[in-house]
């Protein structure tokens, strides 16, 4: 016959369940405490400040421009008998375009010509009678006055010759506008005329456009009230000149992406428009490629001065309201403090700070959904955290860990009870 159990009381198995549910809570397992008993202050991403130089960058819509023109004219009258260029092509200064029939022209230069060599004849014969007179009024053989008329008539011919040399220069000159060259260096467009159209110098007949597109201009327009403001933030002292040469500028196309060459401010029209209210201004960007063409239409970055001891901040730190902007400064101790600072403008996405921060101070990027009111904070630079952004860094192990201690407290009343039973 087995032997029987002794009989052990009740309160001593109860002593025994709260004996071992204490060694339990006492386990590798359980949560960590914090310095005051609770959890450890939650991470915040912060970026420390640091202040500088920045540009103050405004953004303004703008037109491209060639910056060199030339509508090539017809200046001579007949039918055109050559194009002698390739549309859309560069030319260069001085190249040939167009042949225009040069038959009129030329018949024109050999009247000129045959009218030349009349002067010249009678001018040689007149200068001969004077020559001839000369000694004969000196020894009284003619009279004074028949001297005299041959003088005259010897000029007479040499202003003859003049006037014929002249009118021979003119029939050469327009004989050879009947060959139209390029008068600058750039790209041509498409021919306006073809060959056997009949062109006149009298209306003028456009032939072809040529446009310089290296460099560019680009056309823009700011608020009046915004250069009035830049101008007196730079007599104050509170925001400094660009630099020596002239306000930097980046062209920005319609997809977004920058043109890789900057430009540089050439100048800013003097009148208001009093319409609109603006100021026009232009620019001068390189186009070495030519992959920006006249008439396109871009976003202008223009930095035309510098703010300083300004920073920049990431947008998602600022907190924007009529009342004013803010920001969350955590300090050393990792408390949490609201702060109004001064916006100067946008710099791609960040803003930039004039006033309100000091160098080496910490301000939240991220975690403001950790905060809690006079709870600190445990301050990490910003993207530095294990977890995504704006989330808790916690363990993956410590929610196993939290339900180790729960799950032996369950299975210990299930013992005990067990062993009074059999008990």
């Amino acid at each position: 016959m087995a032997a029987r159990l002794p009989h052990i009381p009740a309160w001593s198995l109860l002593s025994l369940l709260v004996l071992v549910l204490a060694a339990c809570g006492k386990g590798d397992g359980a949560p960590q405490q914090g310095a005051g008993g609770g959890m450890p202050p939650p991470e915040v991403g912060v970026v420390r400040v640091a202040t500088g130089d920045i540009g103050i960058v405004r953004e303004l819509p703008g037109r491209l421009e060639a910056s060199r023109v030339a509508q090539v004219r017809a200046q001579a009258t007949g039918i055109v008998l050559k194009r002698e260029f390739r549309e859309g092509s560069d030319v260069r200064a001085g190249q040939l375009l167009f042949r225009i029939d040069p038959g009129p022209y030329a018949a024109q230069v050999a009247s000129a010509q045959a009218n030349v060599a009349k002067a010249q004849a009678a001018f040689a014969k007149a200068n001969a009678l004077e020559q001839r007179y000369r000694p004969l009024v000196e020894a009284n053989a003619i009279s004074k006055q028949e001297y005299a008329d041959a003088v005259a008539a010897e000029k007479q011919a040499e202003a003859d010759v003049a006037a014929a040399r002249a009118a021979l220069r003119a029939a050469e000159i327009n004989m050879g506008y009947t060959t139209v060259n390029a008068p600058i260096s750039g790209r041509i467009g498409r021919a306006l005329v073809t060959e056997g159209a009949l062109v006149s110098q009298a209306e003028a007949t456009q032939l072809a456009v040529i446009q310089q597109i290296n460099p560019l201009y680009i056309n823009f327009t700011q608020s009046a009230t915004e250069v009035t403001e830049l101008r007196r933030a730079l007599q104050e002292g509170r925001l400094k000149r660009a630099g020596s040469e002239g306000a930097q500028v980046r062209v920005q196309l319609e997809d977004g992406s920058l043109h890789p060459q900057p430009g540089r401010l050439l100048f800013a029209d003097l009148t208001v428009d009093q319409n609109t209210g603006q100021v026009t201004l232009r620019a001068e960007v390189p186009n070495p490629a030519g992959m920006l063409l006249p008439g396109m239409y871009v976003r202008v970055q223009i930095e035309q001065a510098k703010a300083g001891n300004a920073l920049l901040l990431p947008q998602q730190a600022v907190t924007r309201s009529p009342q004013g902007d803010t920001v969350m400064v955590v300090d050393a101790n990792g408390n949490v403090s609201q702060r109004t600072i001064r916006i100067g403008g946008a710099q791609d996405s960040k803003w930039v700070v004039l006033g309100g921060l000091a160098a080496g101070e910490q301000v939240m990027v991220d975690g403001f959904q950790k905060l809690r009111p006079g709870a600190p904070v445990k301050p990490v630079p910003w993207g530095a955290s294990s977890g995504p952004a704006g989330t808790a860094a916690v363990p993956a192990s410590a929610p196993a860990s939290a339900a180790a201690p729960a799950a032996s407290a369950a299975s210990a009343p299930a013992s005990a009870a067990s062993q009074a039973k059999k008990g």
